[in-house]
């Protein structure tokens, strides 16, 4: 059966910091808060909610935490960006096809039904709460309700169809027997309960409330499920007015004016508070990103789990807005990452790139491959690549600083690429989608960051995707895009590749070699499996498609 993870007793988990930056309140701390029972977190004589609100605020910790959350690594390391620095690492088993309904790298099914729960419970008690300010019963609720909008779109991103629970709240030992609701019927509650939440909700809120659900974030949580709804795993007949409402959505948070593009790229990665985030998991100051991903010769300790790949590298263009394989595009085979997108160096290391005061050596004997390409399958990168995007420039070589990791769950450009995906669907390459991506292309400083003119529909659709591997690249984005635009057959078929440098003398050669053989079945890894416990638990689940 659905298992809620939730705290039956209901224990209220004081999270001073580690969620919201808000959370920061004294817990009142009567008795331990392991026997806290609802009577005192829906306190019918406390005007402040004091209880109630950090309950919510609890609710929010169900938020997609991205960075390195699936055993250790990120989910892209799954996918044809990057790989892991452990061969036998879980997160490989989506491109090695190696997951199934007992092995589920990602199951996050009872995670993501313990967050409805929570907000099922809330909305159930929160009546008893005397708040005495005016409105803010109203916008709770409405926190409440899009955040477990955002958990079921999670689910159905994964899994389609799930089953829909509506507002009861079951006991902890009743004994649930729900069929799942058919994909459209799943997106149909998500997007009427955003748009019924949006209006209570504040378009922003003061510093120290960064982080918490806003109108825009509704808006836009609600043009993302109608993009992959339009997609063509969930839209196989590509009927154009689900494109069309897909960018109408992703329209109308442009035109909140709320957000714009950070002037610096890598500004929205480490500044807490800026003007691209839409949604974030925010998460105390720390430095486990940068322990976990930085160059593996750092004397401090970092243990370069992420690998891009050399097909991720090779998606960014030069300076002249060329891909490497194009006429006139500058790229030099024997320096291949001068004159690139600066994307690239925000996002990979590479060789002779500069990092806390050294030079990085990924050739073949250098500190951060010692062992060479091909001579170990953990501690040290495959690719003869480290990931670098997220990672603060704090500290020094042999010790950590913190910095601000709010993963960025929904942020303008990829707003901007969804209204340029779907428009383009529903009506070619007009000058809306131009303009949509060229802002993209614009603030990455690529000169000139115009496209060609006279782009088809297929033109446009394949720079949209390219446009999209690479602004959002490890962002929890390309896991999903090559599943609802139905090409993980094409792309997780075959090898993937990483690069070998050798040095010989002063001079350095740079040979493509394979990393990973990658195979994945269309006939069903499209959907996850529902997992196994659930299945013979819950008799009303069906199993999807050609999974045992």
């Amino acid at each position: 059966m659905i298992r809620h993870k939730v705290i039956y007793s209901l224990l209220v988990v004081a999270i001073s910091g580690s969620v919201m930056v808000s959370c920061q309140k004294n817990m009142i701390e009567k008795e331990p808060l392991e026997n806290a029972d609802e009577e005192l977190v829906f306190d019918r004589l406390d005007s402040m909610g004091v209880y109630a609100e950090q309950f919510l605020y609890n609710t929010y910790n169900q938020l997609p935490k991205g960075y390195n959350r699936v055993s250790g690594n990120i989910l892209d390391a799954g996918t044809d960006d990057a790989v892991p620095n452990g061969a036998n690492d879980q997160v490989q088993y989506f491109s090695t096809s190696q997951w199934n309904t007992f092995n589920l790298p990602d199951n996050v099914w009872n995670d993501y039904y313990a967050g409805i729960r929570k907000v099922n419970l809330f909305l159930s008690k929160i009546d008893r709460v005397p708040l005495r300010i005016p409105g803010l019963m109203d916008q709770w609720k409405a926190e409440a309700r899009v955040l477990r909008a955002m958990f079921y779109f999670e689910l159905t991103k994964r899994w389609g169809g799930v089953p829909l629970i509506g507002d009861k709240v079951f006991d902890k030992d009743e004994k649930i027997s729900l069929s799942q609701a058919s994909y459209d019927d799943c997106v149909d509650y998500i997007t009427k309960e955003l748009d019924a939440a949006a209006p209570a909700l504040p378009p922003a809120y003061a510093t120290a409330y960064f982080g918490r659900i806003t109108r825009g974030a509704a808006m836009a949580i609600k043009a993302r499920i109608l993009l992959y709804a339009a997609s063509p795993l969930n839209n196989p007949q590509d009927t154009r007015a689900k494109w069309d409402t897909a960018a109408k959505a992703a329209l109308a948070v442009m035109n909140t004016k709320t957000y714009t593009l950070t002037a610096a790229f890598n500004d929205v990665f480490i500044v807490r508070k800026n003007t691209e985030t839409i949604l974030a998991y925010m998460a105390a100051p720390n430095s486990t990103v940068e322990a976990n991903n930085g160059p593996v010769g750092t004397p401090r300790g970092d243990k370069g789990k992420t690998n891009p790949t050399q097909e991720l590298v090779d998606e960014f263009e030069t300076l002249t807005g060329k891909m490497i394989s194009e006429t006139g595009s500058g790229y030099d085979p024997n320096n291949p990452y001068t004159n690139r997108d600066p994307r690239l160096a925000a996002t990979v290391f590479y060789n002779g790139m500069s990092w806390l005061g050294r030079t990085v050596q990924t050739y073949d004997g250098g500190i951060d491959r010692p062992a060479g390409y091909g001579n170990t399958n953990a501690g040290e990168t495959r690719t003869g690549y480290y990931m670098r995007k997220f990672l603060g420039t704090g500290g020094g070589s042999s010790s950590y600083a913190n910095a601000e990791h709010c993963f960025p769950i929904i942020r303008y450009a990829e707003i901007l690429l969804d209204y340029a995906e779907a428009k383009n669907e529903a009506d070619g390459a007009v000058a809306e989608v131009y303009a949509a991506v060229e802002l993209v292309r614009q603030r990455a400083k690529l000169n000139p960051f115009k496209l060609p003119v006279g782009l088809t529909k297929e033109q446009m659709r394949a720079r949209i995707r390219h446009e999209r591997r690479v602004e959002l690249a490890f962002e929890e984005h390309r896991h999903w895009d090559i599943r609802r635009w139905k090409i993980a057959e094409n792309v997780l078929n075959g090898s993937l590749h990483g690069i070998q440098i050798k040095l010989n003398g002063a001079a350095l050669s740079y040979t493509v070699v394979p990393v990973q053989t990658v195979t994945f079945d269309k006939s069903k890894m499209y959907l996850y499996p529902f997992p196994y416990s659930e299945v013979i638990t819950n008799k009303g689940i069906v199993q999807n498609a050609n999974w045992e």
